[in-house]
């Protein structure tokens, strides 16, 4: 067993945190408070918060290549502006569905924002968006859109409907930004929480957020292993070969 310190660095009182964002030019971490309604950027040189109110549920913000952020604000992607703090709409999703909302959202390699939606009486939708602010949706019937990434090839796209207890792969194909080949990477074991927040690391492995679990989970989706667990309430790292169900 080796112990695992946790040491909280932005004090930010966030009601829902989520969706971190290290901005390497920048040497500032960006993440959102979704129920706060604002975007928060941190500086770990100055331990400053910047903060930018959106005046609905915000699910996620990324840096724009032209400057500033796009932002998942109630249904729609938006531009940020910082300087101004201007909120500018540039697309709507789920027009048929005014009680869904933008969630997690991220860009892959190419330039695409890839963004889900979830609603609290009707289902939510995985849609991606190009440069030119064409939108085309990949998925319907889809619970809580959370966690997304790709694999360090970019030939795969991972993908967590929080309900579903699992985490997903497809097919990517990098010129047209299709989904295909759906299958389970891992299934969630009983008493684990459900899958949310998601990134890919250096080496290829899958990193999951577990709401209502105090964890956060390692996968290797090459050989389609649960490594190892980590749980936040016990402070421990239990070394584990646990077969993933398909």
């Amino acid at each position: 067993m080796s112990s695992v310190n946790v040491e909280c660095v932005v004090k930010a009182s966030a009601l829902i945190g989520e969706g971190p964002v290290w901005e390497e030019s920048e040497q500032t971490l960006l993440f959102v408070d979704i129920a706060g309604q604002k975007i928060h950027r941190w500086s770990p040189t100055t331990n400053q918060i910047q903060s930018v109110e959106t005046g609905d549920t915000v699910g996620f913000a990324v840096p724009r290549r032209s400057g500033g952020y796009a932002a998942g604000v109630g249904r729609s992607i938006v531009a940020v502006d910082w300087l101004t703090q201007k909120l500018t709409s540039l697309v709507e999703v789920d027009e048929d569905k005014p009680n869904n909302r933008l969630n997690d959202g991220k860009v892959d390699p190419f330039g695409r924002l890839l963004a889900g939606t979830m609603g609290k009486e009707q289902q939510g939708s995985l849609f991606s968006v190009a440069s030119d602010l064409t939108v085309t949706k990949h998925l319907s019937q889809v619970d809580i859109s959370n966690g997304l990434d790709w694999s360090l090839d970019q030939k795969t796209f991972f993908y967590i409907d929080s309900l579903s207890l699992t985490v997903d792969a497809f097919d990517y194909d990098s010129n047209s930004g299709c989904l295909g080949n759906r299958r389970v990477v891992y299934r969630m074991e009983e008493g684990e929480g459900l899958p949310d927040g998601m990134t890919v690391d250096a080496e290829g492995r899958l990193w999951v957020a577990c709401y209502n679990g105090g964890r956060v989970i390692n996968i290797d989706p090459a050989t389609e292993l649960f490594s190892w667990r980590w749980s936040h309430d016990r402070r421990r790292q239990e070394q584990t070969q646990i077969s993933c169900r398909t």
